[in-house]
């Protein structure tokens, strides 16, 4: 989780006109446990390998899994889910791609607000194939690549 970025979350909530009252706060705790709703989706970042004997140093996706929480009294959090290397199967180390984590998490709260939302705009793009084998997403059922799998 990146509570970290919370403040970011509420900047970008607070600039709305009229604003989102009243402001939500972060859920400090990773769990389901009492969640009034969740939704999956995904971000950006890159990954490194923090296997020394390793080969493969990094990668970069644009499929990384995330599950956005509500909780009672307008709580929220936000769950990152890891990937693989796909040389040596060790958990890579996360770099995300910010701006992506605060714009899914705004356009959920939003959502969750009641504000009337357009289609999501994060349309699936053409790439590589999603590889469900070293996705952690995949592995917990919280992946929204996951519903691809033959």
């Amino acid at each position: 989780m990146y509570p970290d970025l919370h403040d970011r979350v509420i900047e970008s909530l607070s600039s709305i006109s009229p604003p989102i009252l009243p402001k939500w706060d972060f859920h400090p705790e990773d769990t389901d446990a009492g969640t009034k709703q969740d939704y999956d989706t995904r971000i950006m970042g890159d990954f490194t390998c923090p296997n020394k004997a390793c080969k493969k140093h990094g990668w970069g996706s644009k499929k990384i899994a995330i599950v956005i929480r509500e909780y009672p009294g307008r709580w929220y959090n936000a769950v990152v889910y890891g990937q693989r290397c796909k040389s040596c199967d060790t958990l890579g180390i996360i770099r995300l791609d910010e701006q992506s984590y605060v714009e899914r998490v705004v356009y959920r709260l939003k959502k969750w607000s009641g504000m009337k939302m357009g289609g999501e705009g994060f349309r699936r793009q053409k790439g590589p194939d999603h590889e469900h084998e070293f996705c952690e997403g995949c592995k917990a059922g919280r992946c929204s690549w996951g519903n691809d799998m033959d």
